[in-house]
C-alpha cells in the first residue's frame, strides 16, 4: 500500500509539466485512483467498517486494535495526506474537487482522532460496539448465503479473545470516565444477545462440519466476553476516575472536523441561545389553541411573561401525553406510524419516495443505552439490502412511574415524530436516495450535520405540509422536538466546555425543553459519553433551511418541494456548503474553508 501512495504521489508532482488542458484530466484521473485506492484499502483501517460499508473481501477478520495496528493506520493516513495535498485543487472536476475536500477532511481527522483524543485510551465502548458490529453486521442482513456468512461469523467469533485482550491493553483505567465504564458494563453483557438472536437460530441449517466449528467457537466467545466482563466489573470500574468533559481545546477541534462547517463554537451557542427563544414562542402560539379548544373562553394576556406561557405550553402538553402507546407495543406502533408517513408523502408529492426495503427492528440490546431509536441503513456497496429501523424495548427493571415518564416523552405523537425523523422523509429516505450517487466515496464519507439535519428538517416539512390534518398537537410536539435539537446544540457545549452540572442541564432540559425526567436523564448520559455530536441536529438544520431559502430565491416560480428535495438529495451526503454550492454553481468550498 505505502508503495502505491508513493507512486500516486509521484505522478501527482509530475503533473506540473503538463499543459492545462492535459492537466485536467491527469488530475482527475489521479484524484480517482487515490480515491479507489483507499476505499480498496479500508480492510486495513478496519475489515469491521468494511463489512458495513459493504465491502466483503475480509469479513472473516476482526480489527486490529494494538499500538501496532495504529501505526500502521497512521503511516497510510499521512500518505494519503500527502497524496492529496499535493493535487491541485483547481484542476479538478467540480464533483472531484467536493470528494477530494471530503477525503482529507476525513484522513486528518483520523489522524487527529488517533495522535490527540486518543479515545482508544479512555472509551471501552468503542470495543464493545466495534466487536457487537463485527457480528452483527454478518447475520443482520442476506448479501450473501447463510453458510458464507455463518463461516465469516465462526472466524470471527475465534478471534473474539484476541480482539477483547487487545482492547483491555489500550484502555487506561485512571482516564476511562465513570460512565463510560458503567455502560461499558450493562453493553458488554448484550454481545452474548447477539450469538443467541443472530447465529443459534441458523445452527440447524450449517453443515454438520460447520456447525461443530461454530459450536467451538461460540463458547469461545463465550468465555471471552466473560472474561471482559470480569475485567469490566473488577478492574476498569473501581478504578475508572477520568474526566468525561474533553475541554475547550479538544472540543473545538472535534466539533469542527464533526461538523465540516464555517460556524464556530461560539456562533452555535448564539444561534441556539436566539432560536431556544424562538421556538417556545411558537410552542406558545400553538399551545393557545390548543388551551382554547378546552377552555374556549380563555382571554390570554397582551404581554404574557415566561411563566405564563410556561404554564399553558405545560398544560397543552398535556394533552398530547394522554395518547401514550402501550408499554410493549411501542415497535408495532412505529410500524403502523412509518406507513402513514409514506403514503402521505407520496400523496403530497413531496420527495420521490425510494423502492429500497426498510424493516422496523427491535435492537440489539448491545446498542442500547444511548436512545430509544436509530436508523441502521445498509453500507453503500450493499445497496439492495433493506435498512432497520431500530427500536428499543423498555427496561424491564424499570419502575411504573419512570415507564409513566418515558411513554409520556414518547406519546404517540412524539412516536410519529420520531418514525418521521428515523424514516419517511428523515433518515431512511435521505440516506436511499443520497447512496444512489455514482461516488462511493462521498457515500462512504457521509456528513453528520447533513444527515441529522435533513431529519430534522424532514419533521417541519411534514407539518408544513399538513400531515395529521394539521392536528395543532402534532404541530406542537414537532416544536418540542426541535426545541430538543436546539437544546442539545446548547448542553453538547456547556457540559464539555463550560462544566455545565447534571441539575443544570436537567432544569434547562426538563424545565426550558419540556421534556420529561426520563428522557432528560437519558440524555445527560448520552452527552457525557458524546461530545460534538449533539450539535450535528441544530447545525444541520440550520444549513438546510437556508439552502433551501437560497434555491428558492433561484428558482423563483420553478421552484416545487418535490423538484429541490429531489435535486437536494441526489449529490450523495456531503456537508451542505457543497450541496449548496452543487444546486446554485457556486465555487466550491476549498478544503480550508
Amino acid at each position: 500500500m505505502a508503495a502505491t501512495v508513493k507512486r500516486l504521489l509521484t505522478f501527482v508532482i509530475a503533473l506540473c509539466i503538463t499543459t492545462a488542458a492535459q492537466a485536467d484530466s491527469a488530475t482527475d484521473e489521479a484524484f480517482q485512483n487515490l480515491a479507489d485506492e483507499y476505499l480498496s484499502e479500508l480492510t486495513s483501517f478496519s475489515p469491521i467498517y468494511a463489512t458495513l460499508i459493504g465491502d466483503h473481501s475480509a469479513d472473516g477478520e476482526l480489527d486490529q486494535v494494538d499500538a501496532a495496528g495504529r501505526e500502521e493506520s497512521l503511516v497510510l493516513l499521512r500518505e494519503y495526506q500527502a497524496a492529496l495535498e499535493a493535487l491541485d485543487f483547481d484542476q479538478l472536476s467540480r464533483e472531484n474537487q467536493v470528494d477530494a475536500a471530503l477525503l482529507l477532511h476525513n484522513v486528518e481527522s483520523g489522524i487527529w482522532s488517533t495522535e490527540t483524543l486518543k479515545e482508544w485510551a479512555w472509551n471501552p465502548l468503542y470495543y464493545i460496539q466495534l466487536s457487537g458490529s463485527g457480528i452483527y453486521g454478518l447475520l443482520a442482513r442476506d448479501f450473501a448465503p447463510i453458510e458464507q456468512r455463518l463461516e465469516s461469523a465462526a472466524s470471527r467469533l475465534e478471534q473474539l479473545p484476541r480482539f477483547l485482550e487487545q482492547s483491555r491493553g489500550q484502555l487506561v483505567p485512571e482516564r476511562v470516565p465513570a460512565i463510560h465504564a458503567e455502560t461499558a458494563v450493562a453493553q458488554n453483557q448484550g454481545l452474548g444477545s447477539i450469538i443467541d438472536n443472530m447465529i443459534l437460530p441458523h445452527m440447524d441449517t450449517a453443515p454438520g462440519d460447520l456447525r461443530e466449528r461454530l459450536s467451538a467457537a461460540i463458547e469461545t466467545a463465550r468465555d471471552a466476553i466473560a472474561d471482559h466482563q470480569t475485567w469490566l466489573e473488577e478492574e476498569l470500574l473501581p478504578r475508572a476516575s477520568g474526566d468525561f468533559r474533553i475541554g475547550a481545546e479538544l472540543y473545538d477541534t472535534k466539533l469542527a472536523f464533526a461538523l465540516n462547517s464555517p460556524l464556530s463554537r461560539k456562533e452555535i451557542k448564539a444561534r441556539a441561545e436566539l432560536e431556544y427563544q424562538n421556538v417556545r414562542n411558537q410552542m406558545y402560539e400553538v399551545a393557545k389553541t390548543v388551551y382554547l379548544e378546552k377552555f374556549p373562553m380563555t382571554a390570554f394576556p397582551d404581554s404574557p411573561d415566561e411563566a405564563y406561557k410556561q404554564a399553558i405550553i405545560r398544560a397543552a402538553l398535556e394533552e398530547a401525553y394522554k395518547a401514550l402507546p402501550p408499554r410493549d407495543g411501542i415497535v408495532e406502533v412505529a410500524r403502523q406510524q412509518l406507513e402513514e408517513a409514506t403514503n402521505f408523502v407520496i400523496e403530497h408529492d413531496i420527495v420521490t419516495m425510494p423502492e429500497e426495503p426498510i424493516e422496523v427492528i427491535i435492537m440489539p440490546e448491545f446498542q442500547r443505552g444511548v436512545s430509544l431509536a436509530y436508523l441502521d441503513p445498509p453500507g453503500p456497496l450493499d445497496r439492495d439490502q433493506p435498512a432497520f429501523y431500530a427500536v428499543a424495548p423498555l427496561p424491564e427493571d424499570w419502575t411504573d412511574e419512570q415507564v409513566e415518564s418515558f411513554l409520556r416523552e414518547y406519546n404517540l405523537y412524539s412516536l410519529q415524530d420520531l418514525t418521521i425523523h428515523e424514516g419517511v422523509p428523515g433518515h431512511y429516505l435521505q440516506l436511499a436516495l443520497s447512496n444512489r450517487y455514482p461516488s462511493t466515496l462521498r457515500s462512504v464519507l457521509w456528513s453528520g450535520p447533513f444527515v441529522e439535519g435533513w431529519a430534522v428538517y424532514a419533521e417541519q416539512v411534514m407539518i408544513e405540509a399538513g400531515y395529521q390534518d394539521n392536528d395543532p398537537l402534532q404541530r406542537l410536539i414537532t416544536l418540542k422536538w426541535y426545541l430538543r435539537a436546539v437544546t442539545n446544540a446548547i448542553i453538547d457545549s456547556a457540559i464539555h466546555v463550560d462544566g455545565m452540572t447534571r441539575d443544570e442541564a436537567m432544569k434547562l432540559m426538563v424545565e426550558g425543553g419540556f421534556q420529561e425526567e426520563r428522557e432528560a436523564a437519558g440524555k445527560w448520559v448520552r452527552a457525557q459519553l458524546t461530545s460534538a455530536q449533539l450539535s450535528t441536529y441544530f447545525v444541520g438544520y440550520q444549513e438546510h433551511i437556508e439552502m433551501r431559502a437560497a434555491v428558492e430565491k433561484e428558482w423563483g416560480d420553478e421552484f416545487t418541494l418535490r423538484r429541490y428535495h429531489d435535486q437536494a438529495l441526489s449529490y450523495g451526503s456531503p456537508p451542505v456548503k457543497y450541496v449548496r454550492a452543487l444546486i446554485l454553481g457556486e465555487p466550491i468550498p476549498r478544503p480550508a474553508d
